[in-house]
């Protein structure tokens, strides 16, 4: 039986499909990170609470908690080129919505609007690659995908303020989106059974096994440990690093961007070790990152170096989760469900890190941040060899 959609005769991976994937996903986290770099403006304009703006940055990752697997089904049913460009627009329709108001309900709404379009382009986009690329291009290809959050963190951080308006940064980034939606239509095949549709039924039991539950879990530790220091980092940068105001938006980029060298890297070390390890030595390392960060036993500069390992080691853990989905599914469909799956994972563990982390810290102060990292690392490193090999979802 062949593997997530690839026929038994496929081509050379058309590398320029791939990347313009890899930019959808790009422009879809730019707009995720958008509120963060526009927040002392929407505070200013529109008067908001810094609860309100947490409100509004949290969205995406509640919409992806409560329905990643409904979206791998949506993306199942409907065709994963589809949805990518359905996902694109609704960014589109989502920014437009925010521009003309001074209203922070229908700036949440826009929010929404903007999640799903989120959602449907982080399921759709993994799942355009896993039927575009050849089995030996895959690893590669994924690592590529990965890149797409802290590229489009990074990149939302570094031209926000080029824009002086928020209205402005929201509009520049529908036009890119739209701009990539119709890149999308020209440069990336359809599937090839007729209307980008369908190719097997949809069964939504077919994505509660061990295998994909196993792979979700580890992806739900990860986005726990990621965002225990992300979501704090500017604070910890100040605090703990006694870092400049100014110079705290440039550093908190530098160590997003940093990820990509850990997702560009799975690729190649997939090729020379099993996924188990390579996760488990990440997740270790991060650990140990950890205490020297959180933990007043380094300088501000050596715990600043800690932060970027902890980022680029972190960043080979999701591509070597993504590129397992092929290992455990036999359809395009399950491959969609399964992918639908870790983002809620990953989702759930972005909305739950920074209130469980932030909690702690607050009652025991920043070593309480080390510690949670630690026993996650620990935990995870048992997920991860958890999952049954390939003998998954059938």
């Amino acid at each position: 039986m062949s593997r997530v959609g690839l026929p038994l005769a496929l081509p050379l991976t058309d590398w320029r499909a791939v990347w313009v994937v890899v930019a959808a996903g790009v422009v879809s986290a730019l707009h995720l990170g958008k509120v963060a770099i526009a927040g002392p403006q929407l505070q200013a304009e529109l008067g908001l609470s810094l609860g309100m703006l947490g409100g509004l940055g949290a969205t995406f990752a509640v919409l992806g908690a409560l329905g990643g697997v409904m979206a791998g089904s949506v993306v199942a049913r409907a065709g994963d080129r589809r949805m990518l460009v359905s996902g694109l627009l609704a960014t589109v329709l989502g920014a437009a919505m925010a521009m003309p108001t001074d209203s922070f309900v229908v700036l949440l709404a826009s929010r929404v609007v903007e999640g799903l379009g989120f959602l449907l382009i982080t399921v759709a986009g993994p799942t355009v690659l896993g039927r575009l690329v050849r089995a030996a291009d895959r690893n590669g290809a994924m690592a590529l995908w990965s890149c797409f959050m802290p590229a489009g963190m990074a990149l939302a951080m570094l031209t926000g303020p080029w824009w002086g308006d928020w209205r402005n940064l929201w509009a520049a980034g529908a036009v890119v989106a739209g701009l990539t939606a119709a890149v999308v239509v020209y440069a990336v095949p359809r599937a090839p059974a007729g209307a980008d549709g369908p190719q097997q039924p949809v069964r939504m039991a077919e994505v509660w096994l061990p295998a994909p539950l196993a792979l979700a879990a580890t992806f739900l530790l990860y986005s726990l440990m990621f965002f225990a220091l992300f979501s704090f980092l500017p604070v910890l940068l100040q605090q703990r690093m006694q870092v400049g105001a100014a110079a705290v938006g440039l550093l908190a980029a530098l160590a997003s961007a940093v990820n990509m060298v850990g997702n560009l890297a799975a690729g190649v070390l997939l090729k020379k070790m099993t996924r188990e390890a390579l996760c488990t030595g990440a997740a270790i390392t991060m650990a140990l990152c950890a205490v020297g960060i959180f933990l007043p036993v380094l300088g501000p500069e050596a715990a600043f170096v800690l932060c970027l390992v902890f980022s680029a080691v972190g960043g080979l853990i999701p591509a070597s989760l993504l590129s397992s989905v092929a290992q455990i599914t036999a359809t395009p469909a399950q491959a969609a469900l399964a992918v639908g799956l870790l983002m809620q994972g990953s989702n759930l563990g972005q909305a739950l890190g920074p209130v469980l982390v932030g909690s702690a810290v607050d009652r025991h102060g920043w070593p309480a941040a080390a510690a949670w990292v630690v026993a996650t690392a620990l935990l995870m490193a048992w997920t991860v060899r958890w999952r049954p090999g390939s003998r998954g979802i059938r």
